[in-house]
């Protein structure tokens, strides 16, 4: 179960684009208006207790950190990597979990980009439903940044989907 956690908190948040990020390059939403692209994201194994859905549930205050690789297509081109810590906020049903991670996108558009989400989850689920992310802010191409960010399951990926304004 705590896998579970740790895999919806992909932010990306979270957390960090291959449907319209064909070649690291966004598409823009308009010109001056964004960007919108999509990236993979996999988990990097820690090596600590990964697989523990056997486990008890985590208790309220119980943190956790994860970081993906993000690729433009599943096993295809590295294009960046992220960063999200996550904190249970309530337990009970649903689990609220508070996420907030950075992605760092190379190429095309380059930079960083934040995000934020608070996560519920069903303790009687197998698989964690999509999510939207919160894009609070970013540098290089990305400064000045608002927008959301869809996750969504994806086999052993997390499929994100940007929708950036500036």
């Amino acid at each position: 179960m705590f896998r579970s956690f740790r895999r919806i908190g992909v932010l990306g948040v979270t957390a960090v684009a291959a449907g319209a990020f064909s070649a690291v390059a966004a598409v823009p939403a308009s010109a001056a208006d964004g960007f919108e692209f999509t990236v993979y994201a996999k988990e990097i194994p820690t090596g600590q207790g990964d697989d523990d859905a056997t486990g008890p549930p985590p208790e309220l205050g119980t943190s956790f950190a994860f970081a993906d690789d993000l690729f433009k297509s599943k096993g295809g081109e590295k294009v960046g990597r992220d960063g999200v810590a996550c904190t249970v906020v309530r337990t009970g049903n649903p689990n609220d979990i508070m996420c907030v991670g950075t992605f760092v996108l190379n190429g095309g558009p380059g930079g960083q980009l934040t995000g934020q989400t608070l996560l519920s989850v069903d303790p009687a689920s197998e698989e964690q439903a999509a999510f939207d992310i919160a894009v609070t802010g970013g540098t290089g191409d990305f400064k000045d940044a608002r927008g959301t960010i869809r996750s969504t399951p994806d086999g052993d990926y997390s499929r994100l989907e940007f929708h950036i304004t500036r």
